[in-house]
């Protein structure tokens, strides 16, 4: 049965439509993966000698005392990026097979997840080098095999946190309470943690705790999934009771208003787009690695216009991206209604321009920093508004990722966003205003780059309309395309 399951596997992937961009991405994607895997390796064999020589502290207590945040951190990028197995297993509750069997065999693929793979490229040449630099055998085996199933309890973990928001992000905050108080010297947490990590090296027998949790676990998750196998319980979507809302301060926009309410309602209702705008509160942060000087490579001057555009327009980002894969549920019946696309953008368009602008006022605390800091700030706004607001809708056109917006999967990003023409139009978006600032900073100052960045941004909202016509034709040219990948979807 193994082997069917991952025969129609293999086929889905073969037979897709998209196979060709498909297996392009798979290849780029397998690039990434292993620098990634390069990057674990080298630090798995060189940490502990850049700890022995340069910190002067024993390796093994060191990361021990950190390693309750690095358990955490994998759960926290597996909630927004890890798929679950739920999806894959739908087209299965039509043929004859038993329960147990397709559960077991989706459970089973998350094993061999790159976010459990990946972790084992950091320690298991760790645990090597602490061995041969005279370590017990016994008591490192004991510590690995119970941080690795640590590690694994956390793909089980995320099964159950995936459903429930209040929880992941009641723990989210929790965690980030504890680093900062540890920052501050207020309270370390890891003075609580560190000996239990250090527990399973002293006494290697504790491994079997770790391990127990990862049998249970698991026996929690085939239970929970075969509990909800069924397409009128578990996998139907859930059906919530809301309030109407009018938004009548947004009549102000005439025709535009009806879109602009519902992506309003559809921000507040939804899952996933919960998950944007507190992406887009996150961005408002970003600055802070190019403005504190905490980065050095970040301190050449036109890495503050990059800042900015950043933290300002993470909305624009996050959200614009996406259009209209955000309607895709629906995106058929608004095809079928009298609906021009003009109208349909400039909504989108607006709801970016306010967002864009209220990132901008909360961002004032960057005064704190410097004029420039704030300047690149407010300049960065007025090129969001002015040009890449436009560049996001217009490369929105090309992306035919279907959105589930009772799902955080694929928070980030989806592989079916990115082609080649999205990311040609990735240079006005972020390479351009770097070197136009760079040209008028090393010419006549900082002050004219400013200008010169902003006077772009100004140029680009007075060809709004020419501009907005271009795009109303791009995506007339890929209706029918996005169509057919919606339907695919389904």
């Amino acid at each position: 049965m193994v082997k069917r399951f991952i025969s129609l596997e293999w086929k889905a992937f073969f037979r897709s439509p998209s196979f060709k961009m498909n297996l392009f991405l798979k290849i780029l994607l397998g690039f990434s993966a292993l620098c990634m895997i390069v990057s674990f390796l080298s630090m798995g064999v060189g940490i502990f000698f850049v700890l022995k020589k340069k910190l002067n502290v024993d390796p093994l207590v060191f990361i021990n005392q950190y390693l309750i945040f690095y358990v955490i951190m994998d759960l926290v990028m597996r909630y927004f990026l890890q798929n679950m197995p739920i999806i894959n297993i739908r087209p299965l509750l039509y043929l004859p097979i038993k329960k147990g069997k397709v559960v077991h065999f989706a459970l089973n693929k998350t094993v061999w997840s790159f976010f459990n793979i990946v972790h084992a490229f950091f320690f298991i040449p760790f645990s090597v080098v602490l061995v041969a630099q005279g370590y017990p055998l016994l008591n490192v085996m004991g510590w690995h095999l119970a941080i690795m199933a640590l590690i694994f309890s956390n793909n089980f973990i995320n099964v159950f946190v995936n459903s429930k928001d209040s929880v992941f992000y009641s723990v989210l905050g929790v965690i980030i309470v504890f680093a900062l108080l540890k920052y501050y010297e207020v309270f370390d947490v890891t003075s609580f943690t560190a000996p239990v990590f250090q527990a399973f090296y002293d006494m290697p027998y504790l491994a079997v705790i770790p391990i127990i949790l990862l049998v249970v676990l698991y026996k929690m998750a085939y239970n929970y999934f075969k509990k909800n196998f069924f397409l009128d319980a578990g996998l139907a979507k859930k059906v919530e009771i809301v309030k109407s809302e009018d938004f009548a301060w947004l009549n102000r926009f005439g025709s535009v208003s009806t879109f602009l309410k519902n992506d309003i309602r559809l921000l507040k209702r939804n899952k996933r787009s919960k998950t944007t705008l507190l992406m887009s509160g996150m961005f408002l942060f970003y600055g802070l690695l190019f403005f504190t000087g905490a980065v050095e490579a970040y301190k050449g001057p036109f890495w503050r216009i990059f800042a900015g555009i950043f933290v300002s327009g993470g909305f624009l980002f996050s959200f614009g991206q996406f259009v209209p894969s955000w309607d895709s549920a629906y995106y058929p019946l608004m095809m079928s209604q009298n609906i021009t696309y003009k109208e349909y953008i400039s909504s989108k368009w607006y709801l970016m321009v306010m967002a864009t602008v209220v990132s901008t006022i909360l961002s004032v605390f960057y005064l704190y920093f410097g004029w420039q800091a704030y300047a690149a700030v407010v300049v960065g706004a007025i090129y969001n508004i002015g040009v890449n607001s436009h560049m996001v809708l217009w490369g929105g056109a090309y992306v035919k990722t279907p959105i589930d917006l009772t799902s955080n999967q694929k928070a980030f990003g989806d592989k079916k966003s990115f082609n080649a023409k999205t990311l040609l139009l990735t240079i006005p978006k972020l390479v351009l205003p770097m070197v136009i600032y760079a040209v008028g900073h090393f010419t006549l100052g900082e002050t004219f780059g400013f200008t010169i960045v902003a006077l772009s941004g100004v140029a680009g909202l007075l060809f709004k309309n020419k501009v907005f016509d271009i795009i109303e034709k791009v995506y007339k040219s890929e209706k029918y395309k996005t169509l057919a990948a919606y339907k695919q979807n389904d």
